[in-house]
């Protein structure tokens, strides 16, 4: 964990309720896909916690939904302010698993942690094939950019029909061969994926958290290996070890 001052460059709507917050400052402790960073922002007692959507360079790039006081003050924010920020925080993804196709599934905000996860695997020589989940055409966002990385396939399912595939991201994934899987999004949406997948996979966990660095345990679930904090041993966890609770 690093604590450090970055400065907004840029801070832009994708759509009604969703941002891209671009920064630079130290990113060191940025190292693996599906790591996040904890935001310190004025007036808030708790820091709040956004994954990472890209890292290059000291250039560090958020994706982030207004859903609440943290983040409503986030959009107000404009090139040029410092924000203090909490780097290198939560277990990433593993990439040594995939062999040769890896299928990435992202549901609304869960599809920014996998950006970056799909330039590293690409960058290795992998075959890389995406699904992103939203509920109407308005809320879609990132597709171009995953194309423009050159992955394989990017399909877009939406729940009302809208836009691309009708239905849910598990919708989208017949006649994709695949022998690896990341996937990350809200709950109901991860339990499914958990449900329509027969090979070994890594999920990335979205949860309510204090400190955002293991020391509250307020953010702590069970697996079958005992419970583990989902902002240290998570917030990626394989699919083996998740116990999902009732």
């Amino acid at each position: 964990m690093q604590q450090s001052l970055f400065q907004i460059t840029e801070n832009t709507p994708l759509t009604e309720t969703v941002w891209r917050m671009r920064l630079t400052g130290n990113t060191s402790a940025i190292t693996v896909p599906g790591q996040f960073v904890n935001l310190k922002i004025g007036g808030l007692f708790l820091r709040r916690p956004i994954s990472v959507c890209d890292c290059v360079g000291d250039t560090l790039t958020l994706v982030y939904k207004v859903v609440g006081h943290g983040t409503e003050k986030m959009k107000g924010m404009q090139a040029g302010e410092m924000l203090d920020i909490l780097t290198g925080l939560g277990n990433g993804y593993d990439l040594t698993p995939v062999r040769e196709h890896a299928l990435l599934l992202g549901g609304g905000v869960g599809v920014p942690p996998l950006y970056m996860l799909a330039k590293r695997l690409i960058a290795e020589g992998k075959r890389v094939s995406v699904i992103l989940g939203f509920n109407t055409k308005a809320e879609v966002f990132y597709e171009e950019e995953f194309r423009a990385l050159g992955a394989a396939c990017v399909t877009v399912a939406t729940a009302d029909g809208s836009y691309g595939v009708r239905g849910f991201v598990t919708d989208a994934m017949a006649g994709i061969d695949y022998d690896y899987f990341f996937t990350c999004g809200p709950e109901p949406m991860l339990r499914a994926v958990y449900r329509a997948t027969a090979t070994e996979g890594q999920f990335s966990f979205e949860e309510r958290m204090g400190c955002g660095f293991g020391a509250c345990m307020g953010c702590s679930c069970k697996t079958v290996t005992g419970y583990k904090r989902i902002c240290k041993e998570g917030p990626v966890l394989k699919k083996e070890e998740i116990l999902w609770q009732n």
